[in-house]
């Protein structure tokens, strides 16, 4: 299995993640195998009879051993693969882990078995017998599978180096000996315990071994918890306190009364969090301001679009701690757009933010611009731990957003005069939670509760919806509004397609690991791993598309490369539209599918000024949007 682990994936890895899922592949395959022949020796040794010799119990487990190989394979027949079926799954994964397991075996033992006749019929006297033939046979066998596994596709890797294998291969060695280490120290803990109680207290040693092993579980357990839970706090303790550079009165001075923690606002500064407080500074200036700190540009719309602003941009940002439950920050929330007259904006951006309570600058900015800032968005904060620490939260988010936006729709039908159009925008987890909102209602929801458009940047695969749309056909589901694309030029041709352009539009970069991991990969090979994947076509100045050629689908294998996939994709790097980040595709997707029209020179003007944004808050606040993700 050790060198299917060293197969390209999604992104390029070190020698320290490679080392990792090499260590982490191959010991759960081995362990696996292992209780797999355990089985099949103790079915043999039934078969064989307590009273039967060595030779026929060796003869027994060759012969089980081969039998599992055709009662794998039927079994994998009978139960071909289906998506989010998991037992499915595991009964598939069993019966091939029983029927390569039965073929290692088989070979393995009918080698000994030769060597032992051989040695025989030469009169060696057991050296022959005694080569650990174990080696040269794994070996040629995984040889064998390699090549015949290299044939299937060009080994094309995109241009991505392979890490160092003698490094990895020392890193995987750590790590299965540090596993090997604490199984070994378990076990011994567990004897001597057991042991000494047997001696002391009444029951057999086996007993006490069996409440040796649950007693170290339940520690481990508990200790893991302990410490779950006070990171848990410390990262939460980070996201609720001030950026340095932030001063008391920071929001009086630099936040305008149409932007919550503002003059007037009913939203304290204090309760925002670090990233409610961020965002709010990052508002769009409709006009140039009188005076301007050194070194920060005029980048106000009326400068940047040439033309003179329709209104002030207003952003409603409710935080965690600015309300105790989820109804009181929604009704936080109407009173404060009623408070910046949200309403009367031509455009309102339902905006779902990501595990800290974290909006992307880039896609706010260039709303407020494309808009000419008549436009206006609110947003709930439902966490303050990092998306993949988040998502035993998706839920209460998902409720959040749901009575928020059924109370926005409330207040819109009731409404005598202009009502905006309303539309969604959500990255990563803040996709993930704004679409479970019409989880099981396919497309007709977003119609149901007033939603105009919808643009998700990043989607997460655990996202149901997302599934739903686009895997099948379903009754509630149009295809024709839904898509699902790489880049912007991929948007733009399947669009000119279509008899009306897609109202609801997930972008998702084929190289982006968040978007692909799922712990079905464990039993299933995905629809971007089989026959129909996307052509690989490397792209220097975007996100590529397709995936590498030279990536299948192995089981386990595939599961700990898609995770460190995962981790790397969130990796903060420079402005781009590259893995999990999307900046530079906003100004343009945002454009088309929110129908803000807007010059081919001011798309330009936009897409540099929002770069200029970007190193500028960097600079000031040190921090870079995918690392508070």
């Amino acid at each position: 299995m050790a060198p299917g682990t060293f197969a390209p994936s999604l992104s390029p890895r070190s020698a320290v993640d490679q080392g990792v899922v090499t260590g982490l592949a191959t010991g759960l395959h081995y362990l696996l195998s292992a209780g797999t022949q355990d089985v099949l020796e103790s079915t043999a040794r039934l078969l064989a009879g307590r009273t039967s010799t060595a030779s026929t119990r060796r003869t027994a487990t060759i012969a089980v051993d081969c039998a599992a190989v055709p009662i794998g394979l039927a079994l994998l027949r009978a139960f071909p693969p289906r998506a989010e079926d998991p037992l499915r799954g595991a009964v598939r994964q069993a019966a091939w882990r029983l029927g390569g397991t039965g073929l290692g075996s088989a070979l393995l033992g009918g080698a000994g078995t030769g060597a032992r006749l051989l040695d025989d019929r030469l009169g060696l006297q057991g050296r022959l017998a005694a080569v650990p033939l174990a080696v040269p046979v794994g070996l040629g066998t995984a040889y064998v599978l390699d090549r015949l596994r290299a044939g299937e596709q060009a080994e094309d890797t995109g241009g991505a180096g392979a890490p160092p294998p003698l490094t990895s291969m020392g890193v995987a060695a750590g790590v299965v000996g540090c596993l090997s280490g604490v199984a070994y120290g378990e076990h011994a803990l567990t004897g001597l315990a057991a042991r000494r109680l047997a001696a002391a207290l009444p029951g057999p040693a086996g007993l006490w071994r069996l409440a040796g092993h649950a007693g170290v579980l339940a520690a481990l357990g508990a200790g893991v918890s302990a410490v779950w839970h006070r990171a848990m706090r410390r990262i939460e303790a980070r996201t609720s306190a001030d950026v340095p550079v932030i001063e008391p009165d920071e929001a009086e001075r630099w936040v305008p009364a149409t932007v919550s923690g503002g003059p007037g606002s009913l939203v304290s500064w204090a309760g925002m969090g670090r990233d409610g407080r961020l965002h709010a500074l990052a508002t769009v200036r409709p006009r140039p301001l009188p005076s301007l700190p050194a070194g920060v540009p005029d980048l106000s719309v009326e400068t940047v679009m040439g033309t003179p602003a329709r209104a002030t941009p207003v952003q409603v940002y409710v935080g965690l701690d600015n309300a105790p439950t989820a109804r009181a920050r929604v009704d936080l929330a109407m009173a404060e757009l009623e408070r910046t007259g949200a309403l009367d904006r031509s455009l309102l951006v339902l905006v779902s933010p990501t595990g800290t309570g974290y909006v992307n600058y880039v896609a706010v900015a260039a709303l407020q611009y494309l808009a000419l800032g008549d436009v206006a968005t609110v947003t709930l904060q439902y966490s303050r731990r990092p998306s993949p620490l988040s998502l035993g939260m998706v839920a209460g988010a998902r409720e959040q957003n749901r009575l928020l936006w059924l109370r926005i729709l409330q207040r819109l039908r009731d409404r005598s005069g202009p009502r905006p159009r309303v539309v969604l925008f959500g990255e990563s987890l803040g996709a993930h939670t704004s679409q479970d909102v019409f989880l099981h209602w396919g497309t007709l929801g977003p119609d149901a509760m007033g939603i105009d458009r919808a643009l998700w940047i990043g989607t997460p695969y655990g996202s149901g919806w997302m599934r739903q749309v686009t895997r099948g056909e379903r009754p509630d589901v149009d295809p024709d509004a839904v898509a699902l694309v790489n880049d912007h030029a991929q948007y733009a041709a399947l669009a000119a397609e279509r008899a009306r352009p897609p109202r609801f539009v997930l972008v998702s970069h084929d190289n982006d690991g968040v978007t692909k991991f799922g712990q079905d990969l464990l039993w299933y090979r995905p629809d971007w791993l089989g026959p129909s994947r996307p052509r690989h076509e490397p792209d220097p100045a975007g996100s590529p598309r397709g995936i590498p050629p030279a990536m299948r689908w192995r089981p386990l294998t595939t599961f700990f490369q898609s995770l460190v996939d995962m981790k790397n994709a969130q990796t903060s790097g420079p402005f781009g539209a590259y893995q999990h980040d999307y900046r530079a595709d906003l100004p343009r997707f945002l454009s088309d599918v929110f129908e803000l029209p807007a010059s081919e020179e001011q798309l330009v003007r936009i897409e540099e000024v929002l770069q200029v944004r970007e190193s500028v808050r960097e600079r000031l606040f040190a921090v870079v949007p995918g690392a508070v993700a």
